[in-house]
């Protein structure tokens, strides 16, 4: 996967945060998974969907868009306009409450979204891999924090984060929280490299988010936070 191929869509009214696409470009491209128009893939909480695109795009298979905030009128709507009203179907849904089949998914991708409502052990073998078929990959690219500073992520970050700091994790605590399970045949956890880039993209937007963020960024986001990437493979 390229960004240089989805520039033109990334913008203020497209990002949530960090540039999304860059996390999702590093997974896809670390752990390249194969899929076909009749497969489809969960994109749980894709937010306005950029995401979402380019995974229909990249794949070719067909791609289940679902978010707790954004409404899924209003992004079914950016499918079309994108044009893969096809592909895609928009879907509003609690995590905790996915209304899906058992097995219905060859794959599930999460991109800055896992860390809101996956924080505890029990969450992947209970409300995931349920809906998920054999042989399904997982990726998932959430913010965290470094693995030398694991568990301090309250002491370190509140300043940034307020009571939501609790919510990163390093890459070895999510391998724990992701747990085992007779279906997974591996779990495979690692700070990704796009660091620097995904968030130069959102500083670049204007955001005013981004403007709040920027404040933060070389006291405590670059020193402390890195991007943790996940990837699981079931049997």
């Amino acid at each position: 996967m390229k960004i240089a191929d989805y520039r033109k869509y990334i913008s203020a009214d497209t990002l949530m945060g960090p540039n999304s696409l860059q996390l999702l470009a590093e997974l896809l491209n670390t752990h390249p998974i194969t899929l076909s128009a009749d497969d489809t893939v969960l994109d749980l909480g894709c937010g306005k969907g950029l995401s979402s695109f380019a995974i229909a795009r990249e794949t070719g298979a067909h791609v289940t868009a679902t978010d707790l905030w954004i409404p899924a009128a209003d992004n079914a709507l950016r499918f079309e306009s994108w044009g893969v009203g096809g592909q895609i179907t928009a879907a509003h849904a609690d995590a905790n409450d996915l209304p899906f089949d058992a097995q219905q998914f060859a794959a599930m991708i999460s991109i800055d979204a896992y860390h809101y409502f996956a924080g505890e052990p029990g969450f992947f073998p209970t409300k995931l891999l349920p809906l998920l078929r054999d042989g399904a990959a997982v990726l998932i690219g959430i913010p965290g924090i470094r693995d030398a500073y694991s568990g301090r992520s309250e002491e370190l970050l509140s300043d940034w984060l307020g009571d939501e700091a609790y919510m990163f994790k390093s890459s070895s605590q999510w391998k724990e929280i992701i747990g085992a399970h007779p279906r997974i045949a591996c779990v495979e956890t690692f700070e990704m490299s796009c660091f620097d880039d995904a968030w130069d993209d959102w500083f670049a937007t204007g955001h005013k988010y981004a403007l709040g963020d920027r404040e933060h960024y070389d006291a405590l986001i670059r020193p402390y936070t890195c991007f943790v990437g996940i990837y699981v493979k079931l049997k």
